[in-house]
């Protein structure tokens, strides 16, 4: 019978049992695939390429490059963020910071500040060799502009006559180990093409010098007044055999061999300061502040290809490790430009505030901070 006891205990037993089997499934734990794939995208950040940004009044954006947006920030933990270079291996990036005399060491996957390392009174540059870092300070600078081409500089501070030290700090130790004596206010840094000297344009004194890496002796000074005042960047090309110098208040560029002979010197439009090849050393790239300019020319002939207008204060610039865009850090335009580096043409611009100051990336590419590894 359909209502009989047994029927009706029948039914009853089996709505319990859908029942129980409704909650179970509800209550059931997610699969770790799909936990994995709901992870945050900036937690994986590391594993792809990205760009680290130093910006003058707060900290480090990184952007990722496949999105072309910023993903995180890295707090400092000080204040003036300026010259930036990442280890070889990507797992740590190197920060001068300014107002403490110091470089801070973060940890590129959680962007903890690993150390903070006293390196000299107003540091700027920082390049990465191996486990070395090297570090460019400005211990005469007095800050402000400098003066404009056939003005005389105030000497009468005797500050002014101070030399400045490149600061060598070993990485593994976390501590400076020893310094190399420079002009009285070194800028850019770059490495020989056999890495065994150190190549620095001082821009109070007008001068290039060329330093033994390992015992900091001085082995050439190139002076550069007569072609142009305030030596800024500084690149070796991808073969090695010719150096490249910005002069600032020259509007040009000078052209050293690889024995470290001034060949020749090439007009730039107004105060040229970030330079690099691009990395197979067909093409050279200017980054022309007051004109607000990317000039191109040909590495060979050193006719301009092109000029590409960007913004304000852009200092410094990367190429993305793929070589297919520019990253151009603007400071007062609040923004990263991106160029496409086949058709010189401004792409995108990422809103970075705060005075972008420096980009590289990871992995290193061609820049006015950095060479591709």
């Amino acid at each position: 019978m359909l209502n009989s006891p047994l029927a009706r205990r029948t039914r009853t037993s089996l709505l319990l049992l859908a029942l129980v089997a409704t909650v179970a499934a509800c209550n059931k734990p997610e699969e770790p695939a799909a936990e994995a794939a709901a992870a945050p995208a900036a937690d994986n950040l590391s594993a792809g390429p990205v760009a680290y940004v130093s910006t003058q009044d707060a900290g480090v954006e990184v952007i990722d490059l496949v999105t072309m947006q910023v993903a995180k920030q890295f707090d400092v933990k000080a204040e003036g963020p300026r010259g930036l270079a990442v280890t070889d291996d990507g797992k740590k990036l190197i920060v001068a910071t300014k107002d403490n005399e110091s470089i801070s060491v973060i940890d590129t996957a959680t962007g903890e500040v690993l150390q903070q390392i006293n390196v000299g009174k107003n540091p700027e540059f920082v390049r990465v060799s191996g486990n070395y870092a090297f570090v460019s300070s400005e211990p005469s600078s007095k800050g402000g502009p400098p003066p404009k081409p056939g003005e005389e500089e105030d000497d009468d501070d005797d500050e002014e006559k101070v030399p400045a030290k490149i600061a060598v700090v070993d990485l593994t130790k976390g501590e400076k180990i020893r310094e190399i004596t420079g002009g009285p206010e070194t800028e850019g840094i770059e490495f020989s093409a056999d890495g065994k000297q150190l190549v620095i344009t001082n821009e109070a004194d007008n001068t290039v010098t060329v330093h033994n890496i390992e015992t900091g002796e001085l082995i050439k000074t190139v002076q550069t007044h007569s072609l142009g005042d305030r030596p800024r960047g500084i690149k070796v090309s991808p073969d090695g055999n010719t150096y490249l110098a910005t002069l600032e208040f020259g509007n040009k560029f000078l052209v050293l061999d690889k024995e470290f002979n001034v060949v020749r010197t090439v007009d730039t439009a107004e105060t040229p300061y970030g330079i690099a090849y691009d990395a197979k050393g067909e093409r050279i790239f200017v980054a022309t502040n007051k004109a607000k300019l990317l000039q191109v020319f040909d590495a060979n002939t050193f006719e301009k290809i092109k000029e590409v207008p960007t913004g304000n204060r852009c200092w410094h610039f990367s190429f993305t490790p793929n070589n297919k865009d520019i990253l151009l850090a603007c400071g007062k335009s609040d923004a990263v430009l991106v160029i496409d580096a086949e058709k010189l043409e401004v792409t995108k611009q990422i809103v970075v505030k705060n005075m972008p100051w420096g980009v590289v990336t990871f992995p290193k590419a061609m820049g006015s901070l950095e060479n591709a590894k």
